[in-house]
């Protein structure tokens, strides 16, 4: 399902103008059985470090959004997922890039979680006690409450 252009930062200027090439990014919604969904930070020398967002990372030439994920989360985790279904998608326009950010519900998962780039990881319901959280983040919460009948602030500001 296609939303809205997100604008992030609206207020800063952005890199490379009006030709900026979509960068595709694969995204994982890590579900436990009890309904909570795992949130990572962003590490430390990445633009908005420190920020809570869902794991995953750009595509690379000739993945497809699945081999992506797959990749990315044992990378930066230390997991296998056992698959993933494109659930949304959101076009996120912030200063440093304008990425499609390819959302995917995983519910099986081997390994523990490992944290191999520095950041952090939390185990979030509704609404989220982690801040900042990353803007391309906030829709994703809007879902999953609109799903769970959730009404109220999905995350503290």
């Amino acid at each position: 399902m296609r939303n809205p252009l997100l604008v992030a930062d609206s207020h800063l200027q952005r890199e490379g103008g009006n030709d900026r090439v979509i960068v595709d990014v694969a995204v994982g919604v890590l579900l436990q059985a009890d309904g909570r969904f795992l949130l990572t930070s962003r590490p430390p020398g990445k633009v908005y470090a420190g920020y809570w967002e869902f794991p995953g990372g750009k595509l690379e030439a000739g993945e497809s959004i699945e081999q992506a994920l797959h990749r990315e989360l044992q990378e930066e985790l230390g997991i296998e997922i056992a698959d993933a279904a494109l659930w949304r998608e959101q076009v996120v326009d912030y200063p440093h890039a304008l990425v499609r950010l390819n959302f995917c519900k995983i519910s099986a998962w081997h390994g523990e979680l490992q944290m191999r780039e520095g950041q952090s990881f939390a185990w979030q319901s509704l609404p989220v006690q982690v801040k900042p959280v990353l803007p391309g983040t906030v829709p994703v919460l809007a879902w999953l409450a609109q799903e769970r009948q959730f009404h109220g602030p999905t995350h503290a500001s």
